[in-house]
């Protein structure tokens, strides 16, 4: 089996991140897209997405980390963690089980780098906490 911590930077807790079926990612940040961006055939008109960080509170006030209360919609999840992968491999990354049985997911990812990861929440939502662990990476391959 691969060891995945040696390709994954940033990692908050190795025993806790690493004691399922692959190595699990965790939520720094939650953005919501504020204003359209732009995709053209060629690429020389690509434009960003506006985005803003969603609110977040805390659910005690002696609680040290805060909750997103994420209604139904789509949002962009931004990772703690970052991928250190050599050039011909990508990560599997995929959503971790707990978030799927609440009612959201993403897709299933085969990249080299973490960027900003769609997120759909269905239903009547759902409260996320800061570091909360959101996604897996489940293997490495080769690109």
């Amino acid at each position: 089996m691969t060891d995945l911590t040696a390709f994954v930077d940033g990692i908050v807790h190795e025993p806790t991140q690493t004691e399922g079926r692959g190595l699990d990612l965790t939520v720094t940040e939650v953005h919501e897209v504020t204003g359209p961006g732009r995709v053209d055939f060629g690429g020389g008109e690509l434009e960003a997405a506006d985005l803003a960080p969603h609110d977040r509170q805390y659910r005690n006030e002696d609680d040290d980390y805060q909750w997103w209360h994420l209604d139904a919609g789509q949002y962009l999840l931004e990772y703690n963690e970052s991928l250190s992968l050599p050039g011909d491999t990508v990560a599997v990354v995929q959503t971790r089980d707990a978030v799927r049985a609440r009612g959201a997911f993403h897709p299933t990812l085969r990249a080299s780098e973490l960027g900003h990861v769609p997120l759909s929440v269905g239903g009547a939502g759902l409260r996320l906490k800061e570091n909360a662990r959101v996604s897996t990476v489940v293997g490495v391959e080769r690109a």
